[in-house]
Formats: structure tokens, C-alpha cells, sequence
């Protein structure tokens, strides 16, 4: 168990815990995560627009497709509004065992998302206090 501190700041109230997990955890996380991105892409539950957590999709590649709309429309003399949120903070508040619910209410086997499984790595918000 290690801390890291967010944008190289000392305080602790920055800083969150991050487990070194084992060589099998990390093999059993690729397996999870292969399933999860059949299931997703297979049940066509994530749009082609989402972009930073899928393979070949990154923020940069959501700023550069973001850039060519908003270029085209200012190209057609239309006007564009844009607002712009910072949700950086907004992680700390995750309620992990909300966050677990979600896959198995779209078909994803709740087994493989608790337990000492997916949930331990989440932490102890997670649900899996205790076991």
C-alpha cells in the first residue's frame, strides 16, 4: 500500500491510497476488463462517441473531434456556446458500491464485480469491508 498525492501537492487530504496488487490480481483484472469491453461493445452500450476509456479513443482524440465540430459549425457562420467543467474533485465523492451495481444492471455478472474480485481494488468504499 502506497499513497499518491494528486498534482505533487503534500497534503493528505490529496492524497489517496493505491494498492500494489499481485501479478494474479493483475491477470484477473485483464480478464474482467476483456469481458466487460466484449459485453459493452457487443451490446452496443458505449455510443462511437465516447472517447478516454476505450481502446484507440483517447481525451486527445475527444478534443481534436470536439475541435472539427465546433471549426465546421463556426465554417457555416453559425454561433457555438461552450462550457467547459472541471469534475476533478468530483471522484473523491464516488460511492463505489453504486458504482458496482451499475454493470449488473446491465447484464454483467455481479460476481465478478464483488467480492475480493474488481471490488477490492476499488477500496473500501466498495462495500467489501471487512472481507
Amino acid at each position: 500500500m502506497t499513497t499518491i498525492c494528486k498534482k505533487g501537492q503534500d497534503d493528505l487530504g490529496n492524497c489517496r491510497p493505491v494498492s500494489l496488487t499481485l501479478v494474479q490480481g493483475n491477470v484477473t483484472e485483464q480478464f474482467s476488463l476483456s469481458a466487460i469491453t466484449w459485453h459493452v461493445q457487443d451490446n452496443q452500450r458505449i455510443r462511437p462517441s465516447h472517447h478516454g476509456f476505450r481502446k484507440g479513443r483517447s481525451c486527445l482524440t475527444n478534443v481534436i473531434s470536439f475541435y472539427g465540430k465546433v471549426a465546421h459549425l463556426v465554417d457555416e457562420g453559425k454561433a457555438v456556446n461552450v462550457f467547459s467543467l472541471n469534475f476533478i474533485k468530483a471522484f473523491d465523492t464516488i460511492y463505489y458500491s453504486i458504482l458496482l451495481e451499475k454493470p449488473s444492471a446491465h447484464g454483467l455478472d455481479r460476481y465478478n464485480l464483488s467480492g475480493k474480485k474488481l471490488s477490492g481494488w476499488l477500496g473500501p468504499e466498495s462495500g467489501d469491508e471487512g472481507s
